[in-house]
């Protein structure tokens, strides 16, 4: 188990201690990721479709799906719920004017067509794309050396993290919930809790989860946790007009970690300027647990 964390932290420990002053570099690392991201994805789907049993296992891959979702999703949804209560968060902020939410899940989707495509062409069978998992593995290190610099060079310094409270508390509340609907996930499908627990670990962040746990516990526990975690930002983006109204902890805790990036666009305009500090920090804290709780429970 710590060789494997090990692996796994040691290239995010070192993009995260490299100080970056170049906002050329900066962005360059950012659409590298980008990239680096379809690549992967796009090797995902060759693996998997070079499992045995493949049309059992695409019905797996759908019921762990389902169930996972359905068990995280009402978790989050009940626990901020709760915490709205607690801990109310007025504004008399008036929404503005949305991009469309269609448009906003397609580009989602897009990451499903790659998927798709690297399915697509492993069906083929070729010889040589039998040696997909074994490149994934090195562009896995790389992507994590890449995550780790964006996560430094992401302007957030630990003041800002620690004077936010309403950022750090939904992060928890996001966190703690989401291991506690993975448990409940991994009892009904009879899965070992520490699976449970790692598909729980990925926070929305679809792209990292599905490519660690595909590492970790094969190609069919990582297309689940890509799309279970896929399905959570695209049922966020169609919420958040809606939700955000009647609980603002609860629209900002279902964005999960892409409430610092992809969503944020949204929150700022359905909630107003004072929700970029706490959806930024939100993000940031989960987007930097994200890989770590998964190592840890795989």
């Amino acid at each position: 188990m710590y060789s494997g964390l090990l692996i796994i932290l040691i290239p995010l420990i070192v993009g995260y201690l490299v100080p970056l002053r170049s906002v050329t570099l900066i962005r360059a690392i950012n659409r590298l990721l980008s990239w680096m991201v379809y690549v992967i994805l796009f090797i995902m789907g060759i693996s998997l479709a070079f499992l045995e049993n493949l049309s059992s296992n695409l019905m797996l891959i759908f019921q762990y799906t389902l169930v996972f979702f359905l068990c995280i999703f009402c978790a989050n949804l009940l626990w901020l719920s709760l915490f709205e209560r607690r801990r109310p968060w007025h504004s008399t902020h008036k929404q503005e004017t949305l991009p469309s939410r269609l448009h906003m899940a397609l580009e989602s989707l897009k990451l499903c067509g790659v998927v798709v495509g690297g399915f697509a062409l492993g069906l083929t069978q070729w010889h040589w794309l039998q040696f997909a998992g074994q490149g994934s593995e090195y562009a896995l290190l790389f992507l994590l050396l890449l995550v780790g610099a964006q996560l430094r060079n992401s302007g957030m310094t630990l003041r800002q993290i620690a004077l936010n409270r309403r950022g750090m508390m939904v992060a928890v509340v996001v966190a703690l919930s989401s291991l506690a609907g993975g448990a409940v996930a991994a009892l009904l499908l009879g899965l070992p809790l520490k699976a449970g627990l790692a598909m729980a670990s990925g926070f929305g962040w679809y792209s990292l989860s599905g490519i660690l746990i595909t590492d970790a516990y094969g190609p069919v526990m990582g297309s689940a946790a890509f799309f279970n975690d896929l399905a959570r930002e695209l049922v966020a983006i169609m919420l958040l007009p809606t939700l955000v109204r009647r609980s603002r902890s609860s629209a900002l805790g279902l964005c999960g970690a892409t409430s610092m990036d992809f969503t944020l666009p949204v929150l700022q305009r359905s909630g107003g300027i004072e929700m970029v500090p706490p959806a930024i920090v939100h993000g940031f804290l989960l987007s930097l647990l994200a890989p770590v709780l998964i190592a840890l429970f795989s």
